[in-house]
């Protein structure tokens, strides 16, 4: 094929809307039939959306930084019953609709997990937002005084897993525990929240402040939840009231099922 060809193809392109690499790749694909030649041009221009995709929903979550799941340790990490690493890997906490919880120190791996499964999320086409939570209540609170916390509400809307890190690191104040409460409360069953936590729940009024609101966010979040523990070598949090709070929880929600 000539250098003309490659032009016309490419205006062909431009008027089917599709991707002008199609052009690029009609000049390099070698086959034996015509059949073989346009089902090999085609089936490389879908992969190169599905990449592009892929890349932008990567580049577009926020992960500090990428991680797969070769690089994860989990012989340290307690998963309860119907949560394993190879669960995660497959998603099937999407279609069961259950929130993530992990709970451990820091340093433990409860980061690098959460990226691994965001990635695998956007590599299945799914739109991830990752926040380390106080960016998240300060972004909320900037947003609503410069009355433009509806826009952004909007945005976040497009995503359909929220990753929100180091939970009660720091003390939050009222108005932005009060916005965070209420996105939460917006998203319960709409999205899915994958928190990462060193606090057991007996705590979490300590940043939350209101005893009401904090039992009313746990609830939420652990309504359909899978929660995953990252000991790291301390047995108290084997033993934490967490875990005991959760399995409670879990009891009762399968009784209201």
């Amino acid at each position: 094929m000539s250098a003309l060809y490659q032009e016309e193809i490419a205006g062909c392109c431009r008027q089917l809307r599709l991707s002008s690499i199609l052009a690029e790749y009609a000049m390099t694909t070698e086959c034996d039939t015509n059949q073989e030649y346009l089902y090999q041009v085609l089936s490389r221009t879908i992969a190169y959306r599905r990449d592009c995709r892929i890349g932008k929903l990567i580049g577009s979550a926020g992960f500090p930084k990428p991680y797969d799941f070769s690089q994860f340790r989990a012989d340290e990490v307690e998963f309860q019953t119907g949560c394993s690493l190879e669960s995660l890997k497959s998603l099937e906490f999407m279609h069961q609709g259950r929130n993530i919880i992990m709970y451990g120190g820091t340093g433990t791996g409860k980061t690098m997990l959460s990226i691994c499964i965001g990635i695998r999320l956007c590599e299945s086409g799914i739109p991830v937002r990752f926040f380390r939570t106080a960016a998240l209540i300060n972004r909320l609170s900037e947003q609503k005084t410069a009355g433009t916390l509806s826009h952004f509400l909007k945005k976040l809307n497009k995503t359909e897993v929220i990753i929100l890190d180091e939970f009660g690191y720091v003390p939050y104040d009222r108005t932005g525990s009060q916005l965070l409460f209420d996105y939460l409360s917006e998203i319960h069953e709409k999205k899915l929240v994958i928190l990462n936590t060193n606090l057991e729940f007996s705590r979490w009024v300590n940043v939350l402040y209101d005893e009401q609101m904090t039992s009313a966010l746990i609830g939420r979040l652990t309504h359909h939840c899978h929660l995953i523990l990252f000991p790291g070598g301390n047995n108290r949090l084997r033993e934490s009231s967490l875990n005991e709070t959760y399995h409670e929880i879990a009891a009762k929600n399968r009784k209201e099922e």
